[in-house]
């Protein structure tokens, strides 16, 4: 099978769908002046704030979850494991509900300012504006880069602590000797990963933002399609958010080093700076306020929930109709992504390991994450606008859902999937080869026990990521389909904000049960094999 042809299926129908829905709306434009648009001011206003805000969500998110994930590998404690598993989940809760639960904690009559006055001091808004867009990518992505980089971490030999104790490596000497190359191996990547969603970010920006300075290019393309029509302005907004993400992203590329897998004995060695009595206070402080930064929010918004219309929400048929639509979508676009993905990286570790071309593969790793730079409502309002000459739109909503929502997550199962697969490429390619061992029986035999979890983590959150998609659903949507996240949008959009808020403890509760039924079913222990161990965060 040529190295090209899994990847080329897969990155075919990203380009067919982005590409086609783009040139559908630059026709439907009936030509736009490009000169024209990047003339305004406005327009160079919004690309600067967006680049600011995305620069410094990123900074923020990658510099805190550095110590935090240190912290989380050098400690041992009760309920860690669940801790990790809600730091992936946060990533994925829905946007909607995850503001919901931000403005209960950090609004201006919310549990932060409530606490500031019991204790004498005066109440502080800084919800809204620059400092929300903050709080608000810091609490998607810091968990989710914390936990890529305790993988990374956890990836380090045991024989490297056994040297370090030898040595009498300080705290400060490990990270620079030890740690820091493993994190660096994939800081870049994560880095342009969140980078990207910061830029892209809608909902945030659009709800915490507070007003027509906190402007990013995809809230104004969001303006011209929904209140303008404009499309050709629509058109090269998104044209400019794509040149400018994808040169940056590719610029953090260029920085990335790729790292090496060293074979162990399987031994256990105790890390040298674990019995620390500062550093584990420190460590304690860390985890603690990471703790409470993701787990406020999510419990703001169960305790919402608990109000008089509950028992009314919960017998609505409506709502469990949506349910069961939800959950095909879910799971549905889900395996999808985790097909595409799967197909990239498999051209990606060809050209890695066999070909010795890691420049090269590392750009096709890249080319499936570059979707994210196409706003969701544009792909959507593409593909409505393609296909309405041919077809019923909306009689085709539940596939045209699904599709747009695979590709959305593509990149997140490129990002989880990618490290282990390569991993198990340059454990077993050349024994593999020798003994004649290809395609299933491979992935059956030998790579599947140990690739189970990282398979079953990068599933947990495209479907989760699925299940709580408000901008898609919002364009296909109709009273006969609609899913959790259209009711709780309709819910308040009608300022039934009771009801919304026992609808979002609802949704909630179900991400939270497809996540860890996902990530427990499927990805359960991994087998040891013998002459090395296996480790998974």
């Amino acid at each position: 099978m040529p190295w090209w042809l899994p990847a080329g299926l897969a990155l075919s129908l990203v380009a067919l769908l982005a590409g086609g829905a783009l040139l559908a709306l630059g026709f439907a434009a009936g030509g736009f002046d490009l000169a024209e648009t990047l003339g305004q001011p406005y327009l160079w206003r919004v690309v600067w704030f967006t680049l600011w805000q995305a620069a410094l969500s990123t900074l923020l998110s990658v510099g805190f979850a550095i110590p935090l994930a240190r912290a989380l590998a050098r400690r041992d404690f009760p309920g860690r494991g669940l801790l990790l598993r809600l730091f992936s989940l946060s990533l994925v809760v829905p946007v909607i509900v995850a503001i919901f639960g931000i403005a209960a904690v950090h609004g201006r009559r919310g549990w932060v300012n409530d606490g500031l006055e019991l204790l004498g001091f005066q109440g502080l808004h800084y919800l809204y504006g620059l400092g929300g867009i903050l709080i608000g990518h810091c609490f998607f992505n810091l968990p989710f880069v914390a936990r890529v980089l305790l993988q990374a971490l956890d990836s380090v030999p045991p024989e490297s602590w056994r040297v370090a104790s030898q040595y009498g490596l300080r705290s400060r000497d490990i990270f620079r000797l030890i740690e820091w190359p493993a994190l660096r191996s994939v800081l870049p990547g994560i880095a342009g990963l969140v980078f990207m969603l910061c830029f892209t970010s809608f909902a945030v920006v659009l709800t915490l933002g507070g007003g027509p300075r906190a402007t990013t290019l995809e809230v104004a393309v969001y303006q011209a399609l929904r209140f303008d029509f404009d499309l050709g302005r629509a058109v090269t907004l998104a044209v400019v958010q794509l040149v400018f993400c994808g040169g940056i992203v590719f610029c953090l590329l260029r920085l990335s080093v790729p790292g090496n897998l060293t074979l162990t004995e399987g031994r256990v060695y105790e890390r040298p700076d674990r019995a620390d009595p500062l550093g584990r206070w420190l460590d304690g402080l860390l985890i603690t306020l990471g703790t409470l930064f993701v787990v406020l929010p999510l419990a703001a918004v169960a305790l919402a929930g608990f109000n008089a219309t509950a028992s009314a929400v919960l017998s609505d048929p409506r709502l469990w109709r949506a349910l069961g639509q939800s959950l095909t979508i879910a799971l549905t676009s889900g395996g999808l992504a985790l097909v595409l993905g799967g197909a990239v990286l498999v051209s990606s570790r060809i050209l890695r390991h066999r070909l010795q071309r890691s420049r090269a593969a590392a750009r096709l790793e890249l080319s499936a994450s570059l979707i994210l730079v196409v706003p969701p409502f544009v792909l959507a309002t593409g593909l409505f606008v393609l296909l309405r000459p041919f077809t019923d739109v909306f009689a085709l909503g539940l596939p045209l859902v699904v599709l747009v929502n695979a590709l959305m997550a593509l990149p997140f199962v490129v990002r989880f999937l990618g490290g282990p697969m390569m991993d198990e490429a340059q454990r077993h390619d050349r024994l593999c080869q020798s003994l004649g061992i290809a395609g299933w029986s491979r992935l059956r035999l030998i790579e599947w026990p140990n690739l189970r979890r990282p398979a079953a983590l990068a599933l947990a959150v495209a479907a989760t990521l699925s299940m709580g998609d408000l901008g898609v659903i919002a364009l296909f949507g109709s009273e006969d389909f609609a899913t959790l996240p259209l009711l709780l949008y309709r819910a308040m959009g009608s300022f039934r904000m009771a009801e919304a808020a026992v609808i979002a403890a609802f949704l909630s509760l179900v991400c939270l049960l497809v996540f860890f039924a996902i990530d427990t079913l499927l990805g359960r222990a991994s087998i040891r094999l013998p002459g090395r161990s296996v480790r998974h965060a």
